[in-house]
């Protein structure tokens, strides 16, 4: 072996494991199965776990106070030095905990080697991830909150704007700008509560269950729990390692989140396109081109619905994961971490900016109306018109259908067309229909719950900030 090989390679005695083997681990080997690079983001949920582990031991008498105290203020001399800058991460430690522990036994002697007793890295990551998580679903539940906020000031004040209303991308119905802002919001709430369900089962604690089958010492679980404010500590140690369920879940909101956007973003990029020209994003929020001098390209949304791309394979990843995984901790389970946090990376990144732009769109609502009277958006005013005069609902759809084949020939809205042009159609129609066929009459009289009347978007505005706070 050549003294290069012999440098690159860590002896058996210098891993936290190594009493049993018998030649150092393969210089390529030690880097393939580190985690450090991307676990150390961990460091915060580790020594706080650590710190409540200890804490507990000294309370059932397996450490003694000094101990205790010993340990705390090392641990908090560790974490002072990350976030000073002045700590340096190994990978032949592996990972966040054996780097932590590592620099603790340095910082205090032998004591620090006492830290891991009752406990094992398995039930140790498995409570990193969950305490990190639970807290990234806070900060994510505050932005998702923050753009329910704007989306909900948008929409009171477009709620007298008048925008078509589309099936396959056609003009159907008119609606308002603000009610449809208001079906956006609608996707976030139930985001927004199912984030709060998957934080439901992100907050039990695994911590005890050691490596796979508790441990001998008279650990209080309840009480390191009650520390690190789970709701309670979990029920089977074989699960406590090997459960990424709730990894999993949370990746499936965020998917289903992303999807939301993404529907969102592609609105917002037709919207901007001068093919539609219905509103104007600040120039913050967009890019140009770098031979086109005319282009404003809106690459927020464009990006974000890229993103939901990445968000999905994590998905799949962690699902992929788990499908074979026999019971308990496996190696494997060192491949949950980079998708879980590029989910939250994303998630936060997508959110924010929504947050930021959604209040500073402008709408152009003269090009929203005129795109409303293309398109015979009223036809279906008109069929109910007739339907209240008497005439069965499938005569009066024939009779309109009738009516709108005369407009396409003669270029003509039905608003346009003359009380003797409608009445060819149908005797039933008197000079009454008119209100029926203006956009102002169309959404106005969808006045009912969750309809697109004015004062029904205000009213949703208005309970919907009562639920937000």
């Amino acid at each position: 072996m050549t003294d290069q090989k012999k440098s690159d390679q860590t002896t058996s005695s210098e891993k936290p494991w190594g009493g049993r083997f018998s030649e150092p681990t393969d210089a390529f080997v030690e880097k393939f199965t580190a985690s450090v690079g991307f676990d150390q983001r961990l460091y915060h949920h580790d020594i706080t776990g650590s710190i409540a582990h200890a804490t507990m031991l000294a309370e059932v008498g397996v450490l003694t106070a000094d101990e205790r105290d010993q340990i705390i203020e090392g641990l908090k001399g560790v974490k002072a030095d990350i976030e000073a800058g002045n700590f340096q991460w190994s990978v032949s430690l592996e990972d966040v905990h054996m780097n932590i522990e590592a620099r603790l036994t340095d910082r205090i002697g032998i004591t620090g080697k006492k830290l891991h007793t009752g406990r094992s890295r398995n039930d140790q990551v498995a409570t990193d991830i969950r305490l990190y998580l639970r807290d990234e679903i806070d900060v994510i539940a505050e932005e998702l909150n923050r753009l329910k906020s704007g989306l909900l000031d948008l929409a009171e004040r477009e709620a007298d704007t008048i925008m078509p209303g589309f099936t396959h991308l056609q003009t159907a119905q008119p609606v308002t700008f603000g009610h449809h802002l208001l079906a956006w919001y609608e996707m976030l709430v139930r985001d927004a509560e199912r984030l709060q369900d998957c934080r439901k089962r992100v907050n039990v604690m695994p911590l005890g269950a050691a490596a796979l089958a508790g441990t001998t010492y008279p650990i209080d679980r309840a009480m390191t729990a009650r520390l690190l404010g789970f709701d309670r500590p979990t029920e089977n140690s074989l699960d406590s390692v090997s459960d990424r369920d709730f990894a999993i879940e949370f990746c499936s909101f965020a998917a289903l989140l992303m999807t939301h956007l993404s529907r969102f973003s592609e609105e917002l990029v037709l919207w901007t396109s001068a093919q539609f020209d219905f509103i104007d994003l600040p120039d913050r929020f967009c890019t140009g081109s770098s031979i086109m001098p005319q282009k404003k390209n809106p690459d927020v949304p464009e990006l974000v619905r890229g993103k939901t791309g990445r968000v999905n394979g994590h998905l799949i990843s962690l699902l992929t994961l788990m499908k074979s995984q026999p019971l308990a901790y496996n190696k494997d389970n060192q491949e949950d971490k980079e998708p879980l946090f590029d989910t939250v990376d994303t998630i936060k990144g997508c959110l924010k900016a929504y947050a930021d732009m959604i209040p500073a769109i402008r709408s152009k609502a003269d090009n929203m109306r005129v795109a409303a009277k293309r398109g015979f958006s009223t036809a279906t005013d008109l069929a109910d018109y007739l339907v209240k005069k008497g005439v069965p609902f499938r005569d009066a759809h024939e009779i309109v259908g009738k009516s709108v084949a005369f407009g396409v020939a003669e270029g003509r809205d039905l608003s346009d067309m003359t009380l003797e042009e409608l009445q060819q159609f149908s005797d039933h129609i008197g000079p009454d229909v008119f209100d029926v066929l203006t956009l102002e009459g169309s959404v106005q009289a969808r006045d009912h719950l969750g309809g697109t009347a004015p004062d029904q978007v205000r009213a949703a505005v208005g309970r919907a900030r009562n639920q937000l706070g």
